[in-house]
């Protein structure tokens, strides 16, 4: 593995960095394990808080510097860097904010004298993407410092300034050695970090291959384990929605990050001929428009991909998805330019045997369906075996909610393309993952949670009794 920043927008090689060495690692797990044992875990919430917060005012005073590491490494389109530095910061202070609350020890109301704590467990090991540099670390490193669990963070290979920064954000910040680190490692280096019996849980976000090894190995070496692998996001039209912010919602839900986003949406399907026909001839005209060029330059709507393997990777599937039967209605193609960058496609006469039916497509790609009714719709949209994220679309708002009930994933929006926020569950099913980010749930993934039972002097040895 060789971690270095290639600018996705020339193709250019900027820096490599060296991976660490293993007797590095071993003096990291040790900082890591000190830290955990005699610092963080003994500081209070308070003081635990302000280094948080901190850092979230750190990264909105040097936003312009922040971002900028984004579109260098990742191609993202200033806006969009700018907002994902504003979205990190706000997760660090909501979990420095509500922290207080959530690790406050709960009664038990149907046992008297029943109380459950919550109590950090150790070390964890955070392995991250590159599609969302900070916001990625920010949902792991938000909850889990504040609840007073230390953090490896084992970053993607190709966004490694980023990485950097965020590491010399939280230095900045306040953070003892070892609360935080990050890695430049190996893949065996990882998995002996997994196997280390310091190191009590693992956090993935990636592919279904990468959640499976982890997976794996962290059962062999009973931990815990939260994954997040990805998604093909429906977004379904019915036939009351609005035509022209429902094409709004669908370009954005797609294009952000030049759809590179695990909820972004990958299928989009329409109840109805006619208004398929309409959905998708506007569709195709605000895809079409879109502008590739510099992602600094603030007139440009197409940024490049991250890397020229997701060029590849998607160019493949595209080639796939047309031997076995498939259209592209629009792009398709490389566009004849430095960088990495794809023409906007849509693919249409997907059917049940093509194999792009059951495949995530991470780009400026996305599938286009016309259903006869809601129950078609609904049917398509669970034919996937993911489960992370769904949209659906309607003039009547009950109408969507019953609807979305019907939906085998982790998250519905209604009237909105998925997004994502500090106090919203974010998470999947099937081979999207398990477990949560993000709001209370998020908070709670990596906890001992301890029952104390409180009982007067002189009671009896067994059963429920009065107290306080």
């Amino acid at each position: 593995m060789t971690y270095q920043t290639i600018n996705p927008a020339t193709g250019k090689l900027i820096a490599t960095y060296a991976n660490m060495a293993d007797q590095d690692l071993n003096v990291v797990l040790d900082q890591a394990h000190l830290a955990f044992k005699s610092t963080w875990r003994e500081c209070s919430i308070t003081d635990r808080a302000k280094i948080i917060s901190t850092a979230a005012n750190l990264l909105r005073k040097k936003s312009k510097e922040y971002a900028n590491h984004l579109t260098l490494e990742m191609g993202k389109l200033t806006s969009e860097a700018q907002a994902e530095v504003n979205l990190s910061a706000d997760i660090l202070d909501y979990y420095a904010r509500n922290a207080g609350h959530y690790l406050q020890p709960r009664k038990l109301a149907e046992s008297p004298g029943a109380e459950l704590h919550l109590e950090p467990i150790g070390i964890l090991l955070g392995i991250t993407p590159w599609n969302f540099p900070y916001y990625q670390i920010a949902r792991i490193a938000g909850p889990q410092l504040m609840v007073g669990n230390v953090l490896l963070l084992k970053h993607a290979e190709n966004v490694p300034q980023s990485a950097l920064a965020f590491a010399r954000l939280m230095e900045e910040a306040g953070a003892p050695p070892g609360v935080y680190t990050n890695l430049f490692a190996s893949f065996e280096q990882v998995g002996r970090i997994i196997e280390d019996p310091r190191v009590r849980g693992v956090t993935l976000t990636g592919s279904e291959r990468a959640g499976a090894a982890v997976a794996e190995r962290a059962g062999r070496n009973l931990k815990k384990s939260v994954l997040e692998m990805g998604g093909s996001d429906p977004l379904i039209v019915l036939e009351d929605a609005p035509l022209e912010t429902t094409l709004d919602s669908a370009l954005f839900g797609r294009m952000f990050a030049t759809g590179q986003c695990c909820v972004g949406t990958k299928r989009i399907i329409v109840v109805g001929k006619q208004r398929g026909k309409e959905f998708l001839d506007g569709f195709l005209q605000r895809m079409m428009a879109l502008k590739a060029g510099d992602p600094q330059d603030p007139g440009t709507t197409l940024g490049p991909l991250a890397s020229e393997k997701t060029l590849n990777i998607l160019l493949d599937q595209i080639a796939l998805a047309k031997r076995c039967g498939g259209k592209v209605a629009t792009g398709g193609k490389r566009i004849d330019r430095p960088g990495f960058y794809l023409e906007p496609t849509v693919l249409t006469h997907i059917e049940q045997d093509n194999p792009i039916y059951r495949q995530e497509l991470f780009g400026p790609v996305v599938s286009f369906y016309c259903v006869k009714n809601e129950k078609d719709a609904i049917s398509l949209a669970n034919a996937t075996p993911f489960g992370l994220g769904a949209s659906i679309f309607s003039g009547d708002v009950e109408r969507g909610r019953k609807l979305a009930e019907k939906i085998e994933s982790g998250m519905v929006f209604v009237n909105q393309p998925v997004w994502t926020a500090p106090e919203l569950p974010f998470g999947g099913i099937k081979n999207s993952g398990y477990g949560r980010e993000l709001s209370e749930l998020g908070f709670g993934e990596f906890v001992n949670q301890k029952l104390i039972h409180l009982a007067p002097s002189g009671s009896p040895p067994w059963g429920p009794v009065s107290y306080g």
